[in-house]
């Protein structure tokens, strides 16, 4: 187990990206690993780690190392020595890292460690928030569980292929998959891999999209042959999982106020074979307007904080502010008012965010349902799922009909 040279520099570089100039991690990795075309799999698996890890336990990692942002170059290697000590690597005699004090880091730890906040190496309000929110016990598991590193799952495409045919495609190419009970068309990997690679990708066989994002189209119940609105469609995950389950038929329309995600979505929707989608840029309200009770089925797949989603991506632990989730709240009551008027009497509606915070939750729908467009609505059930329960991302939704 020894530490290469270049590969620790450019996790150093990667670091000073994401910790100094705001960039965010996922884009700074991709980066990364085109970096050196003799990388093997393992270097390139080194990299994305290592930058990963770091940026998951800053908090921690510069609490050990007595260092404040912003991180000069020194202080991004103590960051870096922190990591390599505590992960069991041989110091090597670089100059970087000359001095590096080894039990001294390891004693840090166990002293920091008594203390959540820094242990689990989020801001002291996030910390404060969870515990207000969700209990002091409840949190505690669910945080440690979103330290946990995402698992890569796999959304099969139905449109073109079947679980069982994509799971020996990529048996044959030596990444091996597992079922999800309970979950129809999911793939978990045994090991990570960059599936996107595979020419069973650039067919459109599948996606890759978290367990949890794969339960909200089918809560939805959409049928072959509805009029279904994506009303905050994004790049369109759950957009493309819904087109599947409509078999292409009807008239499924993803709405964002973002042209760009659109884009990407037409590009995402040509490859999967989905041709039933309509793109709609939300540019005035006259777009919701048109609208108002046409729609079968309505999925608000809301903006929300991301507190169910930290173990994907970590780096928002450390862009969120606690004022942001305070105008987020209010978004997501003004969304939920104006984009339900889009059900039809009898037709359904799906709230749905990536939070696990009750106001976000559970609380808005409860406030909805008090307001006169709310009285339209039947609520008819709800799922909370966290990660510290399902192994996955933290997610919620809820399933409210339209009175006749």
């Amino acid at each position: 187990m020894r530490l290469h040279r270049n590969l620790v520099y450019t996790t150093i570089d990667s670091l000073n990206a994401i910790f100094n100039e705001g960039e965010y991690a996922d884009k700074v990795v991709a980066r990364a690993l085109k970096k050196d075309k003799r990388w093997g799999s393992s270097d390139r698996k080194f990299v994305a780690e290592t930058i990963y890890e770091i940026v998951r336990w800053k908090r921690l990692y510069s609490e050990i190392a007595e260092v404040k942002e912003p991180f000069d170059r020194d202080n991004l290697w103590r960051l870096f020595a922190v990591w390599a000590v505590l992960r069991g690597y041989p110091i090597p005699d670089w100059r970087q890292l000359e001095g590096t004090p080894e039990r001294k880091i390891k004693g840090r730890f166990d002293e920091l460690s008594k203390i959540r906040a820094i242990k689990e190496s989020i801001p002291d309000w996030m910390d404060e928030l969870g515990v207000k929110e969700l209990g002091e016990k409840l949190w505690a598991t669910e945080i440690t569980a979103q330290n946990q590193p995402a698992k890569v799952i796999l959304r099969v495409n139905t449109l073109k292929t079947t679980k069982e045919k994509l799971r020996a495609i990529l048996m044959d190419l030596n990444i091996d998959t597992e079922y999800i009970k309970g979950q129809d068309d999911a793939l978990v990997l045994k090991e990570r891999a960059n599936v996107f690679l595979t020419d069973a990708f650039k067919e459109g066989f599948f996606e890759v999209q978290d367990a949890s994002s794969q339960l909200v189209a089918p809560f939805l119940d959409v049928k072959p042959g509805m009029r279904v609105v994506d009303a905050c469609a994004g790049a369109g995950g759950k957009t493309l999982h819904i087109a599947s389950l409509m078999e292409n038929k009807g008239q499924l329309i993803a709405m964002d106020l973002y042209e760009s995600k659109l884009k990407q979505l037409k590009l995402r929707a040509k490859r999967n074979g989905a041709f039933n989608i309509e793109y709609r840029i939300i540019d005035s309200t006259k777009v919701i307007k048109k609208l108002h009770e046409k729609a079968d089925r309505v999925l608000i797949d809301a903006p929300c904080s991301g507190l169910g989603v930290l173990k994907r991506n970590p780096d928002a632990k450390w862009k969120l502010q606690p004022e942001f989730i305070d105008n987020i709240k209010k978004v997501q009551a003004e969304v939920l008012d104006n984009y339900s008027k889009m059900v039809k009497p009898g037709g359904k509606l799906v709230y749905a965010t990536c939070s696990v915070l009750p106001s976000e939750n559970q609380e808005q729908i409860k406030r909805f349902l008090a307001t006169d467009m709310g009285k339209n609505f039947t609520f008819v059930k709800e799922s909370k799922i966290l990660a510290s329960e399902s192994g996955f991302d933290g997610f919620y939704m809820a399933l409210l009909e339209r009175k006749n």
